[in-house]
């Protein structure tokens, strides 16, 4: 996500970005329909496939290009060193595969027990189809999986597959106050290697606010740790530690386009609370447990309300439309889309893809039909459909209707499968 920094933090309005990193893959997911960016699935030359970071709703919507955090001269991180192995105890290297986006992210973890359960940032994780977690002092790998994450308190929580005797980091319990001087350790630049950046304390209960890009609403980060420190991309989710090698907040977003370089951290408290209601199993109104469940489409987003004609102006186009709700990181995209035959069309959602081998694929659905129920409920727009779909978990059999461009009404039940994490 793009991020300005609120007026809680007393700063000028630069550029803020989730220190997040992006590379290209070959393991994208076929999808039949329109892509969201002409880069989409070759990727861009900049290494950034042409993918505009967003909240993490659709795939791939998160993820951004190391380029995204740096000072206004172009450098990379500069104030630091690689981080001593007290600095490194129970802080984790994260690497996942955005397979239906074509693209790599990497970020960083926490460790919070021995049996391997990860504190990180949920834009880290979002719309991530697989998830390596390397142990910095050991270099051992496991493949992790999502227990649960919100997006909204950008948090989330990972569970390591057969790990053990992990040595967990060792949290604060006293409270930072301004002037303190702090670490931040991190996959800096997501090159694999944990760095320390020295920083200090420049203010508590500063507020970031994410600025809105196509259908995604801007969203606001308070009460967090601001630092004078050296934080880049790929240290989200790493550790801010004190004098005392003890973890006193989250790394989360960094700002870019100036000289001197501002950081913000979750404080630890605050982001060890949205964890334990996820370790429990307790349901919020803005977390995720576990995984989404996932039809396997784009949807098609019109940016004039009430546009029903065959595609002509802007459209916003979500790939894998199905998770948590309908919001869309992806770029705008001009021009005619795959509708054809009438030109008028029923309220619903149009489909602007599918990918292969999911449910929707399953059923029969192809760009340009227009989903008009699930179950019981009348789907008017991508929204209506990504509520609907909110309300399932993998597995769950539910009914879809739909219209075809030449008019015709399609019905088919249908079993919702995991998605990429929320």
């Amino acid at each position: 996500m793009a991020l300005t920094v609120g007026t809680a933090a007393s700063l000028p309005a630069a550029a803020t970005s989730h220190a997040s990193t992006i590379a290209t893959s070959q393991s994208a997911i076929p999808f039949t329909g329109q892509p969201a960016d002409p880069g989409q699935g070759n990727g861009g030359q900049d290494g950034s496939n042409g993918i505009t970071p967003g909240n993490g709703t659709a795939p791939g919507g998160n993820a951004q290009s190391p380029d995204t955090v740096r000072g206004s001269d172009g450098s990379s991180q500069q104030d630091s060193s690689p981080a001593s192995t007290e600095e490194s105890t129970g802080v984790v290297l994260i690497d996942t595969q955005l397979g239906y986006e074509n693209a790599e992210a990497a970020g960083t973890g926490i460790v919070l027990s021995k049996d391997g359960l990860v504190l990180t940032n949920n834009h880290v994780i979002a719309d991530s189809t697989k998830i390596s977690v390397t142990v910095a002092t050991t270099g051992k790998t496991y493949e992790a999986s999502v227990v649960g994450s919100d997006s909204t308190e950008d948090v989330a929580v990972l569970q390591l597959k057969g790990a053990s005797d992990l040595q967990p980091a060792a949290v604060d319990d006293d409270s930072v106050t301004v002037g303190d001087d702090v670490t931040a350790v991190g996959n800096s630049e997501g090159q694999g290697q944990l760095q320390a950046a020295d920083g200090t304390v420049t203010d508590l209960g500063a507020s970031v606010t994410t600025t809105a890009q196509g259908s995604e609403d801007s969203e606001t980060l308070n009460n967090m740790i601001q630092v004078q420190a050296d934080i880049v991309s790929g240290d989200s989710g790493g550790a801010l530690l004190d004098d005392e090698g003890e973890v006193v907040g989250m790394n989360t977003a960094a700002s870019s386009g100036s000289a001197t370089v501002t950081g913000f951290a979750i404080p630890i408290e605050s982001a060890l609370s949205t964890a334990e209601s996820i370790i429990d199993g307790e349901q919020t109104s803005t977390n995720t447990l576990g995984y989404p469940a996932f039809l396997g489409i784009g949807v098609q987003q019109d940016s004039q309300s009430g546009q029903g004609q065959s595609g002509q102006g802007s459209q916003s186009i979500q790939p894998g439309d199905g998770s948590s709700n309908g919001q869309s990181g992806q770029a705008g995209q001009s021009g005619q889309s795959s509708q054809s035959g009438s030109s008028s069309q029923a309220a619903g959602a149009v489909v602007a893809g599918v990918y292969e081998d999911t449910p929707a694929a399953e059923a029969g659905l192809t760009a340009g039909d227009t989903i008009t129920r699930m179950g019981s409920t009348q789907i008017t727009d991508g929204t209506a459909l990504s509520e609907a779909i909110s309300e399932h978990k993998p597995g769950d059999t539910v009914s879809l209707s739909w219209t075809d461009t030449d008019g015709q009404t399609h019905s088919a039940k249908v079993t919702l499968t995991e998605g990429p994490a929320a």
